[in-house]
């Protein structure tokens, strides 16, 4: 991974960390930024819930057929920020250039464009951080 990637890690790599990393792939495209975002989960499930990937879908965003993963150390110690949203990485933490944590977004499960709409506008602002352009 270069300078300007991120990594969006969730517990099961399914739902806040795969929103979050294809928002913020969408919104970086659309600023015309040479950033890229990827997710994974540190307990992945085995695939994407279906209200997630009809979410998604309702946004122009097509996830069918993806798998969550769990983060590898390369791709940590790559990243030029690790977001968490409620998971520990562990020792992989120390690996993490930066770490940020998304704690406080409401569940996904509960009620999807809510928090479609907190992730999406934290990844909006971290797109505005001079230090992920690299």
């Amino acid at each position: 991974m270069r300078r300007g990637n991120v990594l969006f890690v969730c517990l099961h790599g399914s739902a806040k960390s795969l929103i979050a990393a294809e928002h913020f792939n969408r919104l970086a495209a659309t600023r015309g930024l040479a950033v890229r975002a990827t997710s994974a989960g540190t307990e992945p499930d085995d695939a994407i819930p279906p209200h997630v990937t009809r979410g998604l879908a309702g946004d122009g965003i097509d996830v069918a057929g993806r798998r969550p993963r769990r983060p590898t150390p390369a791709e940590i110690e790559g990243a030029a920020a690790v977001v968490t949203f409620g998971c520990d990485l562990g020792a992989l933490a120390s690996r993490a250039p930066r770490l940020i944590r998304w704690d406080d977004v409401p569940a996904v499960s509960e009620d999807f464009p809510r928090a479609r709409d907190a992730i999406v506008a934290r990844v909006s602002g971290l797109l505005e951080d001079p230090t992920l352009r690299g």
